[in-house]
C-alpha cells in the first residue's frame, strides 16, 4: 500500500522545494564551480607578492620533511605546482589578470603519476619550459595606440589573443602563419598579448562578480567588420581552432563572402548544372581532400557572379573513368570550366595561385557564344546606343542573335550558331590574316575579321521586349515566359543591321544645349535593320546567308531612320549572399550577453541560493495567509447562519381539548390566597 503524503506537505509543497534547491546549491553547486584557488592552497592572501609565496611554501615544505607529516602526496603535489605557478611572472600575471591556467593537465598527468608514489620521488620542476618566445618581427603585434587605429581601417581585421607563457599558443603559432596566409587579400591579421590588459580586456568576458575570463582560454580569435570601427564592436570565434575552420568563419561570417557547395555525380547535372543560369559558365574544382573553398575562390565567386557559377566535387578514384568521359578530367586538382552547350570543356590540372586563377577567369567568363545581356551590350556592339568592336570609326556593323526560351531547342540553336562562328574564324587565314574573297562567305568572314560581326544568344523570355521588337511580331515560341504545358519553342536567328547618321553626329557636336540634347534621350545613335533567317539548320546555309545580308548593307544605299529600342533587363537582380545584410552589435550588449552565455554563468552567482532561500519564504508566507484567510470566512460564514436556525416555541393545544406543556402545574408550585381587601 502506498504512503499517503500528509495534507501540509502536499500544500506547501513549493515552498519546501524552493528550500531544499536552495540549501543543495549553496551547500553543493557553489562551492564546486569556486574552488580553492592556488593562493589558497598555500594559505595566503588573494594576489599576494612573490615574496609572501616564497615564505608561504618554505614553511609547507618543512612540515613535509617531519616525522610527524601525514600529508597525502596528492596535496603535495598541488602545493609545489601553486608555487611554481604563482613564482613565474608571466603564468601568474595570467592567473592574476584574467584566471588563466594552461598547464592544468600537467598538474592532472603528475596527480595521477604519482599519487602513491613517496613526495620525495616527484620529478622537479612541475613546469619546464613554460615560458615560450612567440613572436618575432613578422607578426603585426598590436599596442593600445596602434589598436585604435587599426580598427579604423577599411579591411577587416583578425585579431589573435595569446600568452607568452601558454604552449597551447606555442603550437597553434604555425596554424596562425598558415591562416595569415590563406586570408591576405581578404582581411588583416594582428596579435594581442594578454600582458597588454588594456588591450585584452576589451576581448575577456566579465562573470557575475566583474572579473574577467576567457571562457575557453588562449589563444582566442575575435574580429572585427570592415564596417565595425568601435572597440566593442567585434565578434567572437566560436569555433575549434583549426586552419579550415577558422578560415572558413572569416570568409563567411566576418568578410561576407560566398559558400561554394560540394555536388556529387548525381546531383552536379540537376542541382548544379541544370539550375545555375543559362547565360553562367560553369566553374567546378575537383578538390581531393574536401577542403572548404580558399577565400580567394570564394571572392572571386563574387567578383565573377554575373558570369559564372562554381562548384566543387570530391574527388574518388571508383569515379575517375566518369570525370574523365564526361569531363576530361584525369585527376584532382582540377579546374573545369563549361563554356556553353556543345562545347568542349577548359581543363586545368594541378594547383594554381590567386593570380593564376583571376587570368583564367577573365580568359574564360564568357560562353563562347557570347550572352547578349544589359552589361555587356556595348561590349559586344549590339548596341544601338553605343559602336562596333572595330570603334567609333565604323559606319556600319552587325549582330547576328540566335533567340529563344533557355531548353533544348535554344542549346542546339546556340551549337549551330556557334558552330557558325567557328566556320568564319577558320575561313581567316591565320598566318596572313587575309579572307579568301572566292568563298561564298567571304564578306561574313571579312566583317567577323574586322570586329564588324558579332554572334550572340539572346534570352527571350527574359528579354520578351526587345525580343519582340527585333522579330516585328509577337513570336510567342520565342519570346516570353512558357505558359504552362506549353512546349511551342522554335528559337529564331536574326541579323541587326547598325549605321551611325554621320549627319545627325555633326549636328549633335555643333548644337549643343538646344532641342538636339533634348531629343539625345529618346533617339537611338544608329538606325537598325533586321533580316530574319529562314533556311536550315546548316552552318553552311548559314554562314551564305550572313555574307549575303552584309554584302548587300555594305553596297547599298538604305534609308536612314531610327526607333526607340528597349532596355535590355538585367539578368542579375540581386545576389544570394548581400540578400540579409549584416547587423553588426556591441559586444557583451546584446540580449544575449545580459541574460549569460552559458546556463552553467548562472551557476556561479552566489545570490542563487539567497534568491532560492527568499522564493521559499515568500511562498510559504503566501500559501500561510490564504489558508489563514479561508479559514476565517468560514468561520464567519457559519455564524450567521446558527441565529436564523433558533427553534421556534411549541404552540399551546389547549385550545383544542388537550392540555399544554405550560399547563401543567409543577411539583413545588403553590397557589396565592386572595383578600378581600383591593389595597392589597
Amino acid at each position: 500500500m502506498a504512503m499517503e503524503i500528509p495534507a501540509q506537505v502536499r500544500r506547501y509543497w513549493l515552498p519546501i522545494l524552493l528550500f531544499t534547491a536552495g540549501f543543495l546549491f549553496q551547500v553543493v553547486v557553489l562551492p564546486r564551480h569556486f574552488p580553492p584557488t592556488h593562493y589558497d592552497v598555500l594559505g595566503v592572501e588573494r594576489f599576494a607578492p612573490v615574496e609572501r609565496v616564497v615564505e608561504a611554501y618554505e614553511s609547507l615544505s618543512k612540515e613535509w620533511l617531519s616525522e610527524t607529516n601525514h600529508q597525502p602526496t596528492v596535496d603535495i603535489i598541488k602545493i609545489r605546482y601553486a608555487y611554481e605557478l604563482l613564482t613565474n611572472p608571466v603564468l601568474k600575471r595570467d592567473y592574476d589578470l584574467f584566471g588563466l591556467d594552461e598547464h592544468k593537465d600537467v598538474l592532472e598527468r603528475v596527480k595521477e603519476k604519482y599519487q602513491t608514489e613517496h613526495f620525495l620521488k616527484i620529478d622537479l620542476p612541475l613546469l619546464k619550459d613554460s615560458v615560450v618566445s612567440l613572436i618575432d618581427d613578422a607578426f603585426n603585434v598590436l599596442t593600445h595606440e596602434s589598436f585604435m587605429s587599426a580598427i579604423n581601417e577599411e579591411h577587416p581585421l583578425i585579431i589573435l589573443v595569446y600568452s607568452k607563457g601558454s604552449p597551447r599558443c606555442a603550437q597553434f603559432i604555425e596554424y596562425w602563419k598558415q591562416i595569415g596566409t590563406q586570408l591576405d587579400g581578404i582581411a588583416k591579421t594582428a596579435m594581442v598579448e594578454v600582458g597588454d590588459s588594456q588591450v585584452a580586456g576589451y576581448f575577456a568576458e566579465k562573470r557575475f562578480s566583474k572579473q574577467p575570463f576567457f571562457r575557453n582560454g588562449v589563444p582566442t580569435l575575435v574580429a572585427y567588420p570592415a564596417n565595425c570601427k568601435s572597440s566593442s564592436c567585434y565578434k567572437r570565434y566560436p569555433g575549434g581552432l583549426f586552419v579550415d575552420s577558422v578560415v572558413d568563419w572569416v570568409a563567411t561570417s566576418v568578410v561576407g563572402l560566398p559558400r561554394i557547395l560540394y555536388y556529387s555525380k548525381e546531383t552536379l547535372g540537376p542541382q548544379f548544372i541544370g539550375k545555375s543560369g543559362h547565360h553562367k559558365v560553369k566553374v567546378i574544382f575537383f578538390s581531393s581532400t574536401g577542403q572548404r573553398a580558399a577565400p580567394f575562390f570564394r571572392q572571386a565567386a563574387q567578383e565573377f557572379s554575373s558570369y559564372s557559377s562554381f562548384g566543387f566535387v570530391l574527388w574518388r578514384e571508383d569515379e575517375s573513368q566518369i570525370w574523365w568521359n564526361s569531363l576530361g578530367v584525369e585527376s584532382a586538382p582540377a579546374l573545369v570550366f563549361l563554356k556553353g552547350p556543345g562545347t568542349k570543356p577548359f581543363v586545368h590540372h594541378g594547383i594554381f595561385s590567386k593570380s593564376e586563377f583571376i587570368e583564367m577567369m577573365e580568359e574564360h567568363k564568357h560562353h563562347e557564344l557570347r550572352q547578349l545581356r544589359s552589361d555587356t551590350s556595348l561590349e559586344l556592339g549590339c548596341d544601338a546606343r553605343g559602336h562596333s568592336r572595330a570603334g567609333n570609326d565604323a559606319a556600319i556593323w552587325y549582330c547576328v542573335i540566335v533567340a529563344g526560351r533557355p531548353g533544348a531547342e535554344l542549346s542546339k540553336k546556340r551549337q549551330i550558331l556557334r558552330k557558325a562562328q567557328d566556320k568564319l574564324l577558320g575561313d581567316v587565314d591565320g598566318s596572313a590574316g587575309e579572307v579568301d574573297n572566292s568563298v561564298e562567305t567571304s564578306s561574313a568572314a571579312t566583317a567577323f575579321k574586322d570586329d564588324r560581326l558579332t554572334f550572340v544568344w539572346l534570352d527571350g523570355e527574359v528579354q520578351k521586349q526587345i525580343c519582340a521588337f527585333y522579330l516585328a511580331t509577337d513570336y510567342t515560341g520565342a519570346c516570353g515566359p512558357r505558359d504552362f504545358g506549353d512546349d511551342n519553342d522554335k528559337p529564331e536567328i536574326f541579323i541587326v543591321r547598325f549605321q551611325r547618321n554621320a549627319t545627325y553626329e555633326a549636328l549633335k557636336a555643333e548644337k549643343k544645349n538646344n532641342l538636339v540634347d533634348v531629343l539625345q534621350g529618346q533617339h537611338t545613335d544608329a538606325s537598325q535593320l533586321v533580316a530574319r533567317y529562314k533556311g536550315l539548320d546548316e552552318i553552311e546555309e548559314i554562314n551564305r546567308w550572313i555574307s549575303q545580308i552584309i554584302k548587300d548593307g555594305d553596297t547599298r544605299e538604305i534609308p536612314y531612320f531610327t526607333s526607340k529600342v528597349p532596355d535590355l533587363v538585367p539578368e542579375e537582380t540581386n545576389k544570394e549572399w548581400l540578400r540579409s545584410s549584416k547587423s553588426i552589435r556591441s559586444a557583451g550588449k546584446s540580449l544575449k550577453d545580459n541574460i549569460g552565455f552559458h546556463v552553467q554563468d548562472y551557476l556561479t552567482h552566489p545570490m542563487i541560493g539567497s534568491y532560492l532561500l527568499m522564493c521559499g519564504c515568500i511562498s510559504m508566507g503566501i500559501i500561510w495567509f490564504r489558508n489563514n484567510k479561508s479559514t476565517q470566512s468560514t468561520r464567519q460564514e457559519k455564524a450567521p447562519k446558527d441565529k436564523t436556525k433558533r427553534p421556534r416555541p411549541k404552540l399551546s393545544t389547549s385550545l383544542f381539548g388537550e392540555p399544554s406543556v405550560a399547563d401543567i402545574d409543577p411539583k413545588d408550585a403553590r397557589q396565592w390566597e386572595m383578600s378581600d381587601s383591593d389595597s392589597d
